[in-house]
């Protein structure tokens, strides 16, 4: 859920008169609840709390609440020259993770080198173990994203160095 999403149902919170809505989307869960006064004239003052929801994912780990809401969009670190790298971006929406358990050593670390149809990560998007592949050989050259990590669609996880 992006932070316009979640501004725009705040608005609607604040602007009606239910206490609470509990919306999930893509796994992820948040639960809106107005505080109403008790003013009898109707015009006091109305607060929307968002509450993230802990979720339980397959393998029973708990994600515990963000700390800070709204929810920024996921951001790429800056970069210094990546003229040379190509990037191997997330084909959907979903949660990024480095190995298929949590207690599996990842798929590739930072500058191992990596072959064409190698798989780089999982992406899991509603609940389905999307094993994303390398298109190109080389050498991992930064890893962008961290291991539980929401990626959008077409977000760079990882830039490789190509082989020459």
């Amino acid at each position: 859920m992006n932070e316009k999403y979640i501004k725009k149902l705040i608005r609607i919170v604040e602007e009606s008169e239910i206490e609470s809505l509990e919306v999930s989307s893509w796994g992820r869960k948040i639960k809106i609840t107005q505080r109403l006064s008790s003013s009898s004239n109707g015009s006091g003052d109305t607060h929307a709390v968002v509450q993230p929801v802990i979720t339980h994912h397959q393998s029973g780990n708990v994600n515990p609440p963000q700390a800070t809401v709204p929810v920024a969009e996921p951001s790429t670190p800056p970069v210094e020259n990546t003229d040379n790298l190509v990037p191997i971006k997330s084909p959907m929406v979903g949660t990024f993770y480095t190995a298929p358990s949590p207690d599996a050593d990842p798929y590739v670390s930072l500058n191992e080198k990596v072959t064409v149809g190698q798989v780089v990560c999982i992406v899991e998007a509603m609940k389905l173990m999307n094993e994303i592949e390398s298109e190109v050989s080389g050498r991992v050259a930064k890893i962008l994203v961290e291991n539980g990590q929401p990626v959008e669609f077409g977000q760079t996880m990882f830039l490789i160095e190509p082989e020459k």
